[in-house]
């Protein structure tokens, strides 16, 4: 995603000074940009980062991720999984299985990561369990849903991160001016922040991340 945050020379200054991508996320980010559509969905240096950093803060047991794209964000999470961890990822794009599968083979997370084809509203309640680490970043209309589908599965030092939370910059213009997604993912902002049982902060990190956890 375009960054509309922050300028090129400070974004090139952030990744600089932040720990480097791991050889097999650079290749993976490489191949990306060169060879699959909208390459802009990848998280990316900056953002994978963050979700490594925070997956090892919290040596979640059990993660879900809802929007595989090409295994990146999955990689960068699974780094921080406890002993016997298991991370979900769920997508309704099996084209990309390949790419996926031969990256996290490379990074070592093979065993670890589970890959779930079909929407994430079907696939949530078949996984068991409880939730310590929840990544959304699948289809804007539905980010509301989601979170209603896993809020009570979240344990008490987990946190959800909701991706694109700033879409473009969108939010903050005029609802007329708005593209749809632009408007669903304010409805979600507007959502969460209404929400008694949870505490948010939103990160303009990219097109920005939104971290909530259960108060």
């Amino acid at each position: 995603m375009e960054n509309k945050f922050t300028s090129d020379p400070i974004s090139h200054y952030a990744e600089i000074y932040s720990t480097p991508e791991s050889p097999v996320l650079e290749a993976l980010n490489h191949e990306t940009q060169a060879s699959v559509h909208g390459a802009q969905m990848l998280s990316g240096h900056l953002q994978g980062q963050l979700l490594k950093m925070v997956s090892s803060m919290i040596r979640p047991r059990l993660i879900l991720e809802l929007g595989t794209y090409t295994g990146y964000s999955a990689i960068c999470m699974a780094y921080g999984l406890a002993e016997g961890g298991l991370l979900h990822t769920v997508d309704v794009d099996d084209k990309l299985q390949e790419m996926r599968n031969r990256y996290w083979e490379q990074a070592g997370m093979s065993a670890v990561i589970r890959q779930h084809i079909g929407t994430a509203a079907s696939v949530i309640p078949e996984i068991e369990g409880e939730f310590d680490l929840i990544f959304i970043d699948a289809d804007k209309k539905n980010y509301g849903l989601y979170f209603d589908l896993v809020i009570d599965r979240l344990s008490s030092r987990g946190c959800i991160i909701a991706d694109n939370v700033l879409f473009h910059g969108e939010v903050v213009w005029p609802a007329d001016q708005q593209g749809k997604n632009a408007a669903y993912i304010h409805e979600f902002n507007q959502k969460i922040a209404a929400d008694e049982r949870v505490e948010q902060v939103i990160l303009p990190i990219r097109d920005g991340l939104s971290v909530i956890r259960k108060k």
